[in-house]
């Protein structure tokens, strides 16, 4: 064992919940000895979206070679972990499947106490890997299958504020890339062609919008109401801007994200806000919440962008928790689409 991980808890996390196969190393849930991240983007590029029975198969491929690179890179061997902490939802099933089932093996082989911890809970558990978090906090996890609101008394108590009804944002980006043709993943290709277009070309629905203490999201109104104006344009015979188009939506995304953190965070009076998920990379939703949220004296953390994504590092850190509370699991458990 490395001298920096000496006499510390040490896990090792496993994610494989959508289309990243990752493995990390993180010492006393907050010191990341490695985090490797094998990206299927190029996979799944050409069909515009995940395809789960590729993602299932790639996991298989890759899975072993990542958790041993995240070893080597820690400098430690298997004998050196404390627990094995696993995604086991929610996600794609076939995919949770395979970290989860590599999880149960290294558990029983070597004896290890087994964690299965729960996927949004862990993109929280990003920010905790680089920021010095007070409590109590609301956070914002918005990402590709998630958007919720939480209120945070400490790093083991949580309470759900609000959720979606339909779409997550980040599936939003996704579908509104893929009909304007901008490609996969759609999150970063919004954000960038979005630059140079003007939020305001277009009047997209924002939903739940104005209703306070009411911590609901809801987006396929949005992204209908994209598609529709797209598909008018191309009747018509316009050239369709589609930078105008992808400022607006994305504008309309982030209104709501903003109001109703904000809202979330007053009613709670917190001083703290956190941003998790892929969508907390993009840039328009980092500043607007940073200038709405300044004005009320309320603190911003948010992860950088390696840590945004999905990650094995999140996972670790979240499964420290839970390990430090006994909370484990049988070799019984199963995968969680939901």
């Amino acid at each position: 064992m490395v001298p920096a991980a000496k006499d510390k808890t040490l896990i090792l996390g496993i994610e494989t919940s959508c289309d990243e196969t990752a493995a990390a190393v993180v010492a006393d849930g907050r010191e990341m000895l490695s985090n490797i991240i094998a990206s299927q983007i190029e996979d799944h590029k050409k069909f515009g979206g995940v395809v789960p029975e590729i993602a299932s198969r790639k996991h298989l491929e890759t899975a072993n070679d990542v958790v041993e690179r995240a070893l080597t890179e820690a400098g430690i061997g298997f004998a050196d972990l404390s627990a094995i902490a696993v995604t086991n939802g929610p996600g794609l099933v076939g995919a949770l499947l395979v970290g989860v089932n590599i999880a149960k093996t290294l558990a029983y082989a070597l004896q290890k106490p087994l964690v299965a911890v729960n996927h949004v809970m862990s993109h929280v558990a990003a920010n905790y890997l680089v920021h010095p978090v007070q409590f109590p906090a609301v956070c914002l996890v918005a990402s590709g299958g998630h958007t919720s609101l939480l209120y945070l008394l400490s790093r083991s108590e949580t309470q759900l504020l609000g959720t979606t009804r339909d779409d997550a944002a980040g599936e939003a980006f996704d579908k509104v890339a893929r009909v304007l043709e901008l490609g996969y993943p759609g999150g970063p290709a919004i954000d960038k062609i979005a630059v140079d277009g003007n939020p305001d070309a277009f009047k997209f629905p924002r939903a739940f919008s104005g209703q306070d203490q009411n911590f609901e999201f809801s987006f396929s109104g949005l992204k209908s109401a994209v598609i529709n104006t797209l598909h008018n344009l191309e009747q018509r015979g316009e050239v369709i801007p589609k930078a105008d188009i992808a400022a607006s939506f994305q504008a309309a995304v982030v209104d709501i994200l903003v109001e109703k953190t904000r809202l979330a965070a007053e009613s709670k009076a917190a001083k703290t806000v956190l941003l998790a998920g892929g969508v907390a990379a993009n840039r328009q939703l980092r500043l607007s919440l940073q200038e709405n949220l300044t004005r009320d004296g309320i603190v911003l953390y948010y992860p950088p962008p390696e840590l945004c994504t999905d990650n094995a590092a999140m996972v670790a850190c979240a499964g420290y928790d839970l390990y430090k509370r006994n909370e484990f699991a049988g070799l019984d458990l199963n995968a969680l689409s939901i």
